[in-house]
């Protein structure tokens, strides 16, 4: 993530996340806000 770069928010079920350090994925099943972050680094939204 780039310095100044805002983090990717939680805000639509069906979203997906991955990591970029070791790959894990995530799909919102329920929007509870938030940020995720994995191996200690934000995950990127899927697009």
């Amino acid at each position: 993530m780039r310095k100044g770069e805002e983090m990717p928010k939680v805000t639509t079920v069906g979203q997906t996340f991955r990591c970029e350090i070791c790959g894990n994925m995530v799909e919102v099943k329920k929007v509870g806000g938030g940020e995720l972050v994995c191996c200690g680094k934000p995950m990127t939204l899927v697009k």
